[in-house]
């Protein structure tokens, strides 16, 4: 017989997969800007995108992504210490919309379009002005701290489109237990059907 699970395992291995998928594309796409597009003054990210994602799945874990993402972006192209403490810590600030979608608020995400493209938004806007105040706090001048919002715009317009994109794909902009207990149900009354239990 077939061993199932447990709701912890599929938590670890969703959390594990969206965060290798983090990684690779973090580390390609920082790779190819200090590379080969050295010249564009403006960088772009899906760290905010895919926490947004496991904001809603996830919750509080949300943070993986939101540091990892910083991390590797810092790591590949060879930030100072203090860079490392403004993005990481920074991205944080993403967190304050798990307000937003507790008690069932994700369920917003599907029902009103503009409601998900807000949520896109946010969050990037979020780790922005998280890593401008955390810049200036630790004494940078306000020209470099501005500089964390404006050359980070196509993130912003990317974390909204990648939103708008999953809230139309079955399941992955959803709360996983929801989802979880949703297919769960489907499942049952298959079943039940093909056994003319039911109408």
């Amino acid at each position: 017989m077939k061993q199932q699970i447990t709701f912890r395992q599929y938590r670890a291995m969703d959390l594990f997969l969206f965060s290798a998928l983090l990684c690779v594309c973090e580390t390609l796409i920082t790779l190819s800007a200090t590379r080969w597009f050295t010249g564009e003054p403006y960088t772009l990210s899906i760290t905010p995108a895919v926490t947004a994602i496991v904001m809603v799945r996830w919750g509080g874990f949300a943070a993986i992504p939101a540091v990892l993402g910083a991390f590797v972006f810092c790591l590949v192209s060879g930030a100072t210490l203090p860079q490392y403490i403004i993005y990481c810590v920074g991205n944080l600030a993403s967190l304050v919309l798990t307000q937003v979608l507790c008690r069932d608020g994700w369920k917003r995400l599907h029902e009103n379009v503009l409601f998900t493209l807000l949520y896109g938004l946010l969050t990037a806007l979020a780790m922005q002005l998280g890593r401008f105040l955390l810049a200036l706090v630790m004494g940078n001048s306000l020209r470099l701290c501005i500089g964390f919002i404006t050359t980070d715009t196509l993130s912003v317009l990317f974390a909204v489109l990648i939103v708008w994109i999953t809230r139309r794909l079955d399941g992955v902009l959803e709360e996983q237990r929801h989802y979880l207990k949703r297919v769960q149900e489907e499942m049952e009354r298959e079943k039940a059907q093909s056994h003319g239990w039911e109408p």
